[in-house]
């Protein structure tokens, strides 16, 4: 039987290399684009959602769906980095169901397997290709491909910015 081993160092003052920062991220799809978020961030993935359009909504905002009971605004992550509009079907391949009060989810067309990366491993964003980067953190390559990590707290206030909130008028 062996005996545990005892060290003279703390753990605290062990080499920082072995203790590198690691990030779970969900990898998910729209067109060729390949995007991420952190798992902490997310709070379930549903399947074959019906969408309900809103009426004059911008193009980031792809509808409401209900997942286990909740009413959920579903944002278009290629919208609002890349400006460029998908055209969903009525039903909507996947949502990823984001924690937090907003009720919010991103629509993707398919999700991957939980990844894990190392904060070192993230890049920063090349701001030229992106028309609102701050939803984004960066990019990491993972299996040769290269995904953009978004910025789920934010994504909302990108999502509506340059439209007036309808109020009412009595």
């Amino acid at each position: 039987m062996m005996e545990p081993t005892t060290s003279d160092q703390p753990p605290d003052s062990l080499d920082p290399s072995d203790a590198a920062e690691l990030h779970d991220l969900l990898p998910f799809t729209i067109g060729d684009q390949t995007f991420a978020v952190f798992t902490d961030q997310i709070d379930a993935t549903a399947e074959a959602r019906p969408l309900a359009r809103l009426p004059r909504a911008p193009a980031a905002v792809v509808g409401v769906v209900c997942v286990r009971g909740h009413m959920l605004t579903v944002l278009d992550v290629g919208a609002i980095l890349k400006g460029s509009e998908t055209q969903w079907t009525p039903i909507l391949p996947f949502v990823l169901v984001l924690r937090g009060d907003e009720q919010l989810g991103l629509v993707a067309e398919s999700c991957r397997d939980t990844i894990t990366i190392s904060a070192e491993d993230i890049e920063a964003l090349n701001l030229v290709d992106y028309t609102d980067a701050p939803a984004a953190l960066g990019t990491v390559t993972y299996g040769g491909e290269r995904m953009i990590i978004i910025d789920a707290p934010q994504l909302f206030r990108h999502a509506v910015q340059r439209r007036e909130r309808r109020r009412r008028r009595f």
